[in-house]
This record gives structure tokens, C-alpha cells and sequence, in this order.
């Protein structure tokens, strides 16, 4: 039998793909602290599951392909705080972040057409742009450097007559990188420039930490005509089973294209629709608490990180994601061993292996992107258990 070329081309999920040797380990009696997704253990606000028990419908109904109007309308209002408008004919209410960007995708990438993407960059966008039949162009960062790369020397030398979007993570899975607003501006004249559209994947705005402002590419309107937003619930909120997330952009002719798309799914959950509705009204100071947790989180690892002779490592400023290269010359095999052979007191710790977070083969071999979504006290022990592991994995190489 035949299967696509498409198809045959994606890669499973790097970071899905050792859990079940982690499954096994945990089987044996191992404890194993999660740090491979992107899975946060806050809990998801009250407001969300009392509007779904308020809900009181006789019939479940298909909502409307772009949205039901609740959402909607507390999506205008949150936009508002950082003074953007949108209206409703400006979103598309998607099956998660994800439906949004292979939306996106199919509704300006032509098969053999290219955008432009820093790497290392979330794994499933291999997945999502090979789906429209598209080719990632990796704007290729340095743990050293902090993984900048808004600038014109690093980007418009990859701009061929095929490049059809510059797509931006901001704050930065896996890296934490958080664009300026002028680093945004000076990514928007190059898009206007050769005439590109600019993909924001926003779904981390609000984690910005050590006094960086929160930013989005919605705050240019003079560029609004080329700008596509992505957003979710799923991080801000820690609602990820929801798999409620947004497409938005000011472009009419972008949104009726994708409109079709939309319309052919037929519609997103209606219930999630409900309780996500109630996310979006939650006050400011929701987000100020959930920031500080973050952060608390991050400085943890980090702390723990710096403690690894070899180790290059720059603080994130955002998300909650941090890319460490490590003194290993292949994680994964790291990563079997800790599964497999390691422990320390009944316990060991998984992480992401950053390979399959680049589009250039053969980088990320050393690295690892670290998901700081649980407790301090069970991060820093995860932290540590990788700092243990090395030692043993070294003594057993002879290093």
C-alpha cells in the first residue's frame, strides 16, 4: 500500500515520542518529572467550567464556523486592553492554536513556497506548513546569542521570489525570546517591503518577565493589511484540553480565504466555546499572578542549569520554555538512559530533545528544551535530576 508523500514527510512529535519509555518507567516504580510538554499544572480558573454548567441548552447546536458571539465579543474586549481593535468579522474561533496556523498555512502558502521561520521554533510547525505543502527557511539562532535574529542582516538574505510569510513566535517556544515592539516593526517593514505577510504566534503574550513590556504585532496598525495573529487559551489559561484558539487579522481578503476553510470544518466545540468565553473576561490581575508563578519557575531551572560545567544557557525572558545546551554530544541517547537506566532515590526526569526543533539537519544534537510547568520544588528537583544524570551518563562513557 501507498501513503502520500505529505504524509511521509512529517516527523512525529519529539516531544511526545519517548513517553512510552517513560510510561514503562514509571510501570517499574520510577517517578519521572515531566519536563518534555508543555503541560502547565496551574489550575485552570473556576470561570470556565461554571459557564459550562450554567449552559443550559436543550440541544447541543453547531455553532457558527467563525465563532459563537460570547467569545467573541470577550475576545474584542481583551484585545482592548493593549489598545487593539478587532471585530468580529476579524477572527475565526479554531480547534486550538494549531488549526489556526495550518489555516493560516493553506490559505497563503502554495506547494513548493517558503517561509521564513527562527529556529529553533515549535516542532509541529514541520507538521502544519508540510500540510499546505509548504518548505520551512530557517532564520538559524544561538543559544549564545540569546536566539535574536530580528534583524535585517538575518533576514533578508533568506528572502527568495518564493518566500510567502515571515512567521515570528513571540514570546518564544522553545527559546523564550520576546520580541520588542520595534524588533517587530523593523519585521513588518521587511514584510511590506517584499510584499510578505507576517504570521504571530502570540499564545504566551502575557509571559514577559523582568520588566519586558508585553508586545504583539497587533499594537502596529499601520501595518494591519499584512499582519495574522494566532492566540489560544491553552497557555494563558492552562486550559489546554479546551483546544479553543484564534485566527485574527485586520486583512478582509485574508479572513474571507480562510472563511472557506473554516465553513468546510463546520464549526469549533460549542461547549469550550462557552467556557473559554469566561476566560477572556478574567481581570488583569489574573494574568499578574500567573506571571509571577512563571517566573519564580524559571529562575529555579535556571539556577540549577547554571550549575553544569559546560552548559550554555540564557535566561528566557518569556514563555515558559528554556532551551539549554548541554555538555552531551547526543541528548536523545541521554534521554534513553535516564528513562532506562538512571535514577537517583526512585527518580528521574525527561525533557524535549531540540533536534526536532530545527529545519537544519544536524543542529539541536546537544540541546534540549526544558518545559518549566510544574511547581518550583518539583522543578528545581527535575533540574537537578538532569545535572545528576549527566554525571552518571558521563561515567558510563568513561568521560
Amino acid at each position: 500500500m501507498k501513503f502520500s508523500e505529505r504524509v511521509q514527510e512529517m516527523q512525529f512529535s519529539p516531544i511526545r515520542r519517548f513517553n512510552p519509555m517513560a510510561i514503562k518507567a514509571e510501570e517499574s516504580g520510577k517517578k519521572v518529572y515531566h519536563l518534555n510538554i508543555g503541560q502547565p499544572d496551574v489550575e485552570t480558573p473556576d470561570c470556565f467550567m461554571d459557564a459550562i454548567r450554567a449552559y443550559q441548552a436543550e440541544v447541543i447546536k453547531y455553532a457558527e464556523s467563525g465563532g459563537i458571539t460570547d467569545l467573541q465579543d470577550a475576545v474584542i474586549d481583551y484585545y482592548k486592553l493593549y489598545g487593539i481593535d478587532f471585530e468580529r468579522s476579524d477572527m475565526i474561533v479554531t480547534n486550538g492554536g494549531s488549526e489556526a496556523l495550518t489555516m493560516a498555512f493553506l490559505t497563503l502558502v502554495n506547494p513548493g513556497e517558503e517561509v521564513l521561520l527562527a529556529e529553533p521554533f515549535y516542532t509541529n510547525y514541520h507538521t502544519f506548513l508540510t500540510s499546505a505543502g509548504g518548505k520551512i527557511v530557517p532564520i538559524t539562532t544561538k543559544a549564545e546569542d540569546g536566539f535574536s535574529y530580528a534583524t535585517r542582516e538575518q533576514i533578508e538574505p533568506l528572502i527568495t521570489d518564493k518566500t510567502r510569510v515571515i512567521c515570528c513566535i513571540s514570546p518564544g517556544n522553545p527559546t523564550g525570546n520576546v520580541l520588542t515592539l520595534d524588533e517587530m516593526r523593523l519585521i513588518c517593514e521587511i514584510a511590506k517591503e517584499h510584499d510578505l505577510f507576517v504570521i504571530a504566534d502570540e499564545v504566551y503574550r502575557e509571559f514577559a518577565y523582568d520588566d519586558r513590556e508585553v508586545t504583539s504585532f497587533g499594537m502596529l496598525p499601520e501595518y494591519a493589511d499584512r499582519v495574522i495573529i494566532i492566540d489560544s487559551v491553552s497557555k494563558r489559561f492552562s486550559a489546554c484540553g479546551a483546544r479553543i484558539g484564534l485566527l485574527l487579522s485586520k486583512n478582509k481578503e485574508f479572513m474571507s480565504m480562510a472563511m472557506k476553510i473554516a465553513q468546510a470544518r463546520l464549526c469549533v466545540s460549542t461547549v469550550d466555546q462557552i467556557g473559554s468565553a469566561g476566560l477572556f473576561k478574567l481581570p488583569t490581575s489574573y494574568y499578574d499572578e500567573v506571571k509571577k508563578e512563571y517566573c519564580g519557575r524559571r529562575d529555579v531551572v535556571y539556577e540549577e542549569m547554571m550549575k553544569i560545567p559546560g552548559v550554555v544557557c540564557q535566561k528566557p525572558g518569556g514563555s515558559f520554555y528554556m532551551t539549554v545546551k548541554l555538555p552531551v554530544e547526543n541528548v536523545e541517547d541521554f534521554l534513553v538512559f535516564l528513562l532506562e537506566e538512571f535514577e537517583d532515590n526512585g527518580e528521574s526526569v525527561m525533557f524535549a530533545p531540540a533536534e526536532g526543533f530545527y529545519a537544519t539537519p544536524g543542529l539541536g544534537k546537544d540541546e534540549i528544551r526544558i518545559a518549566y510547568v510544574l511547581n518550583q520544588a518539583d522543578m528545581r528537583r527535575g533540574a537537578e535530576l538532569i545535572r545528576l544524570g549527566i554525571e552518571a551518563y558521563n561515567k558510563k562513557l568513561g568521560k
